[in-house]
């Protein structure tokens, strides 16, 4: 099977992706594509830079009427891919990864779990690991969360939609600056989120300014419902931003807290998990103080 690039796919290839993607996740314990390339999979997303690699199909469109037996998605220079458990050990991964390479010189492939399909085809292909993200997760043996103290001069509330949109794109990507995914959002990368069904505006809290009524930094929480995890309902720190300009008044650690005591109290939720950089070893000393532990690793493959 030659790989084909599109551009566009049709809704009946997406539904192949979406099943191939499922039973990826069934069989591997790990979600295949991340949240963004799986926004790109929406009919309504924006898609400049985004190329879809599929395998098989027919017609130019390369439209699937079932689970497509191999797929990569290549946003920007990043990329994912994911292989149908019933096709593997057939030389697809190498495939799919040719046709990246084609696309752009040296692309930073997401395998999701570290799984050891992956590690072997990177190591086949000369890839190393060069970023690697850890999903830690509090539960309830971590006891209960420390009291929330918000410093004076400031004020915590939720996040109000179409009113604190440029305040928040403002601080994100001030504090976000370095980083390839989070950094340089635009409206259009918050709007996708709104609307999403998980968004609650109630669970994303922002700190402000008494003074100013300025931003200082917000901590965006999340719910995954239990038919989506398979392990009952659990929350996320989704994304916590400080203001570099605010640094030094200890807001990631009451905002980190803040978000919490939402997930636990007013949510429920005795499991929260979260996503952090695992070189960046003080975000995961803050982590482990409140109970957090490494539950799993995404690792960034590149040449």
């Amino acid at each position: 099977m030659d790989p084909r690039v599109l551009t566009e796919i049709d809704a009946d290839t997406v539904a192949g992706v979406r099943a191939t993607l499922a039973a990826a996740s069934a069989a591997d314990g790990a979600e295949p594509l991340s949240e963004q390339f799986l926004l790109n999979l929406r009919p309504d997303a924006p898609r400049d830079g985004v190329r879809h690699v599929l395998l098989g199909g027919s017609g130019e469109s390369g439209r699937h009427d079932g689970p497509v037996p191999a797929y990569a998605q290549l946003d920007g220079e990043y990329a994912e891919l994911v292989v149908h458990p019933d096709e593997r050990r057939a030389g697809h991964g190498s495939a799919l990864v040719d046709a990246l390479e084609k696309l752009t010189a040296a692309p930073h492939v997401w395998a999701h779990g570290d799984l050891d399909a992956a590690r072997a085809l990177a190591e086949k292909r000369g890839y190393r690991r060069d970023r690697v993200l850890w999903q830690m997760r509090r539960t309830a043996d971590a006891g209960d969360l420390p009291a929330l103290t918000v410093p004076d001069g400031v004020t915590l509330r939720a996040f109000v939609p179409g009113t604190d949109d440029a305040e928040f794109l403002r601080v994100n990507n001030a504090a976000f600056d370095w980083h390839p995914e989070q950094g340089g959002w635009t409206g259009d990368e918050l709007a996708a989120r709104e609307g999403e069904d998980w968004f609650d505006p109630a669970g994303f809290l922002l700190a402000l300014d008494d003074a100013s009524g300025a931003l200082l930094g917000y901590h965006w929480t999340k719910v995954h419902p239990a038919e989506e995890t398979g392990e009952g309902a659990m929350g996320e720190v989704y994304v916590l931003g400080v203001d570099p300009a605010a640094h030094g008044r200890g807001l990631g650690g009451v905002l980190t807290l803040a978000g919490l005591h939402h997930l636990h109290d007013d949510r429920g939720l005795e499991t929260v998990l979260l996503y952090v950089e695992a070189d960046n070893a003080p975000a995961v000393k803050v982590y482990e103080r409140l109970g957090f532990t490494v539950h799993a690793a995404d690792v960034n493959y590149a040449r």
